[in-house]
């Protein structure tokens, strides 16, 4: 029998268990995003007008990356009421491109995937999140009116225009345009002028030309002495002198902000776009501390406060999922650990989504006092385990099925069942499956069977006991195997 088949008799038009990753799972983002919720849901999302931080331990399939899609779509409801107090979204969830550019800082024995991570800081973690910040606002800023979300860049004033010329900087990254046009691009659309600044070259360049307009017209033997050459050299000096304090900053931004890609020569020529007056005393991302980190962090916050929006909201997910960690526990606490800080996740205006592996919880009780009082994660909303009831994946169930009901029908997950699978047993079942997603493998290897075990001449369309146990059975011997690393999952 087609398994079509079976779903239209129960008014369903499509398989709503056919996919697993919320990813590219197009029933949960096209009908159950905004409906079908986990029951800790409050206290992870918290309040956009306010955002705080939550951090979120759930296995494999617990609905980790539901969450974040789930997070980003109601901030952009919130946003579409509250254009005067939005909330900006960094979506922290690609490690590979920040961990490759650190890597390639690595030499000798360093670069091995088990040593590069122990040389990994907080600082490199803000440096991350500010380039995706950075380099988002700046292609707001860039796009043509037309083109998707845009800002207004107007309200600026001078100084927030710099602080933004100065982010873009240290941490625009994007790979669709060069370095120096692109932020040429930015200063025009900042018209923020600095002509001024190049008053030490003009002038050197003007005296120049003046003194060997002199020696040309009057005095050739002056070439046979020191002194034109002396006033040339010191004509150049101011323009040498800022040239070489640029050149310096450039390398210890290329040294320091190890997972930002700097190319030094073009990072020096728009550090020299800057009037000495307006980089004097400036934070940058050249030294091995955190503390011009969060002196920028407060900087981007306040150019964004001034184009309206008053919070943000860093979602981090995937920590498994990056090659050099490869699902590797003790790569995973390496990396993220550093970031457990209670100054840098208490930041204010900030809300920070942790959405991390089940196996990161185990080394929390292992850590000694020092760590606790440093993370103070019995103030990070934390939710210790992502668990769902038997109920509340019957619950799950349901939704899909009517997201993906028939015009006029409304089907349960009762319906798919034979009388002989009372409701205690369905739920007992779901509670031992634990997530949403071991939830779809089975539903759908249950229908798969039921329309294996029948011929489309003699159709049944309810599954039976002996049907139901039989594969349930076999799924979690499956994936026991799975829990245990003796197979794939």
């Amino acid at each position: 029998m087609k398994i079509q088949r079976l779903l239209e008799h129960h008014g369903i038009r499509c398989n709503p268990f056919a996919d697993e990753d919320a990813q590219t799972d197009q029933v949960f983002k096209e009908h159950c995003i905004d409906s079908t919720h986990h029951p800790a849901w409050d206290k992870i999302f918290g309040d956009a007008v306010e955002p705080a931080t939550s951090i979120v331990f759930g296995e494999k399939g617990a609905g980790k990356t539901a969450l974040r899609l789930q997070i980003a779509r109601e901030v952009g409801r919130y946003n579409a009421k509250h254009s005067d107090r939005r909330v900006f979204v960094i979506e922290y969830d690609d490690f590979n491109p920040f961990l490759d550019r650190f890597r390639d800082r690595m030499h000798g024995r360093r670069r091995r995937p088990e040593r590069v991570l122990q040389e990994w800081r907080l600082w490199d973690h803000m440096d991350a999140i500010l380039s995706l910040g950075v380099t988002r606002l700046v292609d707001m800023v860039l796009k043509p009116a037309s083109d998707g979300e845009t800002v207004d860049v107007a309200p600026l004033d001078r100084i927030q225009s710099r602080d933004l010329l100065l982010l873009a900087a240290c941490y625009d990254q994007s790979p669709a345009e060069s370095f120096k046009s692109r932020w040429k691009r930015l200063r025009r659309k900042l018209r923020f002028r600095n002509w001024w600044a190049q008053l030490d070259l003009a002038g050197a360049w003007i005296a120049t030309i003046a003194i060997v307009g002199y020696i040309l017209v009057q005095q050739y033997q002056w070439l046979a002495t020191p002194w034109p050459y002396l006033l040339i050299l010191a004509a150049w000096l101011p323009w040498l002198w800022r040239a070489m304090n640029r050149l310096r900053a450039a390398w210890g931004m290329r040294r320091q902000a190890r997972v930002v890609n700097h190319e030094i020569n073009a990072l020096r020529q728009v550090l020299m776009s800057f009037p000495t007056q307006d980089l004097a005393g400036q934070p940058l991302p050249n030294k091995d501390r955190t503390d011009d980190r969060y002196e920028l962090l407060v900087k981007f916050q306040n150019v964004l406060r001034t184009l309206g929006y008053h919070g943000i909201f860093v979602l981090v997910d995937r920590v498994d999922e990056p090659h050099l960690i490869n699902g590797s526990t003790e790569q995973m606490r390496a990396m993220l650990w550093p970031m457990l800080d209670n100054k840098f996740l208490k930041h204010p205006g900030i809300g920070f989504k942790l959405l991390l592996p089940i196996e990161l919880s185990y080394y929390l009780d292992r850590e000694d006092r020092d760590f606790h009082q440093r993370a103070r994660l019995d103030k990070q909303n934390l939710i210790p385990t992502l668990d769902w009831t038997g109920e509340a994946l019957y619950d799950v169930a349901n939704d899909r099925l009517q997201a993906c009901a028939m015009p006029g029908r409304s089907p349960k997950l009762r319906d798919l069942f034979a009388e002989s699978v009372t409701d205690r047993r369905l739920i007992d079942a779901l509670r031992g499956l634990r997530v949403p997603r071991h939830l779809f493998k089975f539903l759908h290897r249950a229908l798969v069977a039921q329309a294996n075990a029948h011929r489309d001449d003699e159709p049944v369309w309810h599954i039976p006991n002996e049907m139901f146990e039989a594969t349930l059975a076999l799924y979690q011997r499956d994936q026991d195997s799975v829990d245990r690393g003796l197979r794939a999952g």
